[in-house]
């Protein structure tokens, strides 16, 4: 993919080679356009780290007529807006931007008095196509947008819409349960898989529903979710959901085992303490009859791929599921962004799937999940 980073002049405009290297990372070839206020307010050779070319002006070499497949305009002030808005193309970013068929998106920053004069513009802006990242209003200022929901709204706007009008449940993070009012038993999930999944699914077109455990994740803000703590409480949101879903994903790292009993003060320091465990209730028992489209999580740890291919496959029949991603979690992926593990599908085919990215399992589950829809 190609994006051209057009940056102008705020003082926003240190979040830019933030951004520039953020899109670099996941594969993008990005071209940075900077108008001459921005050339500026900071030097064009801080971009260059993370950028293949930076273009400061239109020369003879049609800088602005150059083929990408989004134009991302980051931060972009009231002067470039209302010039794209009036079609004045005065220097290299507005020449881009008027004279390039790309996907479009601006990411706003600016005083907020400014941009409520402005939203006329804005809106003017989104009926051209133009995708808009709303920036935060606070402080009397209209910040620029978190770097990720940015660079999420980028991907966002090259990925088919092949989930449209699906409805897609999703957990995330760990549940705990609650020894007393203080103290908790939980697990190390850090929820990155359930979340990128759920990204993925917004990107191509779903109706997403995630609903989150203990994590220390920032949640996309497009995302609609779900905060809960315990595995009562997920149970709950899911027998809630899962009635109008037509897939459910459940990447929740659940506790197996609950305290049979919670007292209700801090329990005093003691050399000893005898804790009482029961069996958490199953969620996918719970859901069997429901008639959407299942995929679970098996995580096992230290063990054969023999042994964790086999309970993957025995959790897929006894719950019909459709899918269950098998994973040895000793192999360092609590807490990573990457993974590795086997893809097993209902009718018995095992994919040995390479370390990677959870972003990119995440696309392989959607893609599995088209072919059954």
């Amino acid at each position: 993919m190609k994006v051209a980073l057009c940056v102008c002049g705020s003082a926003a405009i240190v979040r830019a080679p933030i951004i520039a290297r953020k899109l670099s990372k996941k594969g993008i070839e990005v071209t940075c356009y900077l108008t001459d206020t921005a050339s500026k307010f900071v030097s064009p050779h801080i971009f260059k780290f993370a950028c293949e070319e930076v273009v400061t002006e239109i020369t003879g070499n049609l800088e602005h007529l150059r083929e990408y497949d989004v134009i991302l305009v980051a931060p972009a002030t009231a002067n470039t807006i209302s010039k794209i808005v009036h079609k004045i193309a005065d220097n290299c970013v507005t020449c881009l931007v008027l004279a390039s068929r790309a996907k479009k998106i601006i990411a706003p920053a600016m005083n907020e008095r400014m941009y409520l004069a402005i939203r006329d513009n804005i809106e003017k802006l989104r009926e051209e196509g133009f995708i808009v990242v709303e920036p935060i209003i606070e402080e009397g200022k209209a910040k620029l947008a978190d770097d990720n929901d940015i660079v999420d709204n980028v991907i966002y706007s090259v990925k088919p819409r092949d989930f449209a009008g699906k409805k897609i449940l999703i957990t995330a993070g760990a549940t705990l349960e609650y020894i007393d009012p203080i103290r908790v038993i939980t697990n190390k999930s850090s929820g990155k898989m359930g979340v990128e999944i759920a990204k993925e699914a917004y990107f191509r077109g779903g109706d997403v529903s995630l609903i989150v455990g203990r994590t220390n994740l920032k949640i996309p803000t497009y995302l609609n979710t779900y905060y809960v703590e315990t595995s009562k409480e997920m149970l709950e949101y899911v027998k809630k959901l899962i009635r109008d879903s037509d897939i459910y994903i459940s990447a929740a790292a659940i506790t197996d085992f609950v305290p049979e009993k919670k007292e209700n003060k801090k329990i005093k320091t003691k050399d000893r303490l005898t804790i009482k465990f029961k069996s958490a209730p199953k969620i996918f028992e719970e859901i069997k009859d429901e008639k959407a489209l299942k995929v679970g999580f098996k995580a096992l740890y230290g063990v054969s791929s023999k042994d964790l291919i086999k309970e993957a496959i025995e959790i897929l029949k006894k719950y019909n599921l459709y899918l269950v991603f098998a994973n040895d979690l000793s192999n360092n992926i609590i807490g990573s962004d990457e993974t590795e593990g086997y893809l097993i599908k209902e009718d018995g085919e095992v994919s040995y799937v390479e370390r990677t990215t959870k972003a990119k399992l995440a696309e392989m589950i959607m893609n599995e999940l088209k072919n059954a829809s």
